[in-house]
């Protein structure tokens, strides 16, 4: 860059030498020299003017795909309780849309920043070799447009805080209705949803149009005073040659030494447009760097050599935001044995799995895994041992295979795909498929039913052969007979800890213990005929599903 900019800077000097050596002074002998030299600037300024280029360009993208990549991985590893407080929309705003702003000012408008400050000093310099006299001139206008500037900048910067605050929710409804939309739709709820959108979409038009209004106030003076530069040097200057104190040539020089700091001038607007945009974004970036992970692991970790799968909550107890969720939860699950667990929605049935995987940690109590607490165990032995099948199929938009063989890409084997897919009974849909197991599904299984997700979901957890397994309410989609052989299947896996939540009764009838859930605490315990006997909480879901059968008058008796 230095190199580029002082091959400029060399240019007026030979035209001072043309005019005042040879047109005024006859030297045409060196005509030759000074044209070979215009030419060999030319070509100097064109190679070191690419490689400039080209060097900011290679540093700035691999900075920006640091940032984007380091950025990344602090999200994955905030805890849950943030993404419950922080919309997806405006987390894909600052990865996508505000690392974009800082590459950009860190590349073509930072390499300009840069260049344009290095050149107004060698011009000035320049400048001062030529007339000491004319040097005043830039020196006065210069400071006048860097105060501009900073006012400019000042007020851009709280205008795009407010862009990039309102690009993010513009992001958030965008992706909420168009991941949305067959809600959207079956509620015939179009023109609402576009309602919404066009009122934050006309938000973001306002902004943008304040921020045009800031730029077109203040850019005309740039223009203004960078335009009467030239035009007063060069009436001063032609008083000076005219009384014999400055040579032709030195005018000429000083001339194109102005044009030359014009362009810095014009530049300053739009280069402080585009660097307040990127300030603005880091100030956003650094709020989720603040953001710690709640969870986290043990300075000194244990690792158990085998997981074998015993699983204890001893008077556990957890809330969130002042609201109680469990309270004194205790039990105690053999390894290889099925834990049922029932009860109403929002009676903590799921929240017990987020404590067992610490999504989030217990206020009171200690979960112990292989008689281990589970908060001295590293995260991804913890979380590594457990399969779950959650209430939400999630699945990617990529071929079945791949969903099954989700995080365990390296080693398993299509063998054990199949394999899974036929315990989860899924076999029998994905091989009717044109594509079969390579066939690719939507995203987030779109075009597959609820029943279809929930055995690629149930297959992508056997397959891991981890020694728990936890599944969260995922038979509801399944027809009785499905949900019958599945549940055949798991209690062949004898080597596998089992958790079940259900509402139906059919999906924890077979477990070794059954817990009911009421209001965060453990109402009844037993097996499925003890639980019957008491007619309590269990017995009256039995009856709500089942009616009054012969088993149940049996029992009773």
């Amino acid at each position: 860059m230095i190199i580029a900019i002082v091959l400029d800077m060399i240019y007026p000097v030979i035209s001072q030498k043309i005019i005042d050596d040879v047109i005024i002074g006859g030297k045409t002998s060196l005509l030759k020299e000074l044209l070979i030299g215009i030419f060999l600037i030319g070509l100097g300024r064109c190679i070191f003017g690419y490689l400039k280029e080209f060097t900011f360009d290679k540093v700035s993208s691999k900075i920006g795909a640091d940032m984007r990549k380091n950025l990344f991985d602090h999200i994955q590893t905030l805890s849950l309780s943030y993404f419950n407080r922080t919309n997806t929309g405006e987390l894909m705003a600052r990865v996508k849309d505000d690392i974009d702003h800082i590459w950009n000012a860190l590349g073509f408008v930072g390499m300009l920043i840069i260049e344009v400050t290095i050149h107004t000093f060698i011009v000035l310099y320049c400048m001062f070799q030529v007339n000491k006299v004319l040097f005043i001139l830039p020196c006065i206008v210069i400071p006048v447009i860097g105060a501009i500037a900073v006012i400019m900048e000042r007020k851009l910067d709280k205008v795009y805080e407010q862009i990039s605050e309102e690009n993010a929710v513009l992001n958030t409804v965008a992706e909420e209705n168009l991941a949305g939309v067959r809600t959207v739709k079956a509620f015939a709820r179009e023109k609402h949803e576009i309602k919404k959108f066009l009122s934050h979409n006309q938000k973001y038009y306002q902004l943008n149009m304040e921020q045009a209004k800031i730029l077109t106030r203040y850019q005309p003076v740039f223009q203004f005073v960078s335009r009467l530069l030239p035009v007063v040097s060069i009436i001063l200057g032609g008083f000076m040659v005219i009384k014999g104190s400055l040579s032709l040539g030195a005018l000429v020089a000083f001339s194109e030494y102005t044009r030359n700091i014009v362009w810095p001038m014009e530049m300053l607007g739009w280069l402080m447009n585009d660097f307040s945009s990127a300030i603005a974004s880091n100030k956003k970036i650094k709020k989720i760097y603040q953001e710690i992970p709640e969870i986290k692991e043990a300075e000194e970790t244990v690792c158990l050599e085998k997981v074998k799968g015993e699983i204890e909550f001893c008077d556990v107890s957890f809330g969130i935001q002042n609201t109680e969720i469990l309270k004194n939860i205790s039990f105690r699950i053999e390894a290889g044995k099925t834990l049922g667990i029932m009860g109403a929605t929002g009676s903590g049935k799921t929240s017990i799995i987020n404590l067992l995987q610490r999504f989030y940690d217990t206020e009171d109590g200690i979960i112990r895994l292989d008689r281990k607490d589970i908060k001295t165990l590293s995260l991804k032995q913890l979380r590594g041992s457990i399969s779950v099948v959650m209430q939400d199929n999630f699945l990617f938009s990529d071929t079945i295979k791949e969903n099954i063989k989700l995080g365990s890409q390296e080693w398993m084997k299509d063998e054990i795909v199949r394999d899974s897919a036929s315990f989860a009974k899924a076999d029998s849909f994905i091989e009717r498929m044109e594509d079969q197991y390579d066939t690719i599904i939507g995203e987030r299984g779109v075009g597959l039913s609820g029943g279809q997700k929930q055995r690629i979901s149930i297959a992508r957890a056997i397959a891991k052969k981890n020694p728990i397994l936890v599944m969260d309410d995922s038979t509801s989609a399944l027809d009785m007979e499905t949900e019958h052989a599945i549940q055949k299947s798991l209690s062949e896996l004898s080597n596998t800890t089992k958790i079940i939540i259900a509402h139906r009764i059919s999906a924890v009838r077979n477990a070794d213990e059954i817990i009911f859930l009421e209001d965060g605490k453990i109402k009844e315990r037993g097996t499925h005929n003890e639980l019957l006997k008491k007619k309590g909480l269990y017995y009256q879901t039995y009856l709500a599903q089942y009616g009054n059968y012969e088993e149940v008058k049996e029992l009773c008796q």
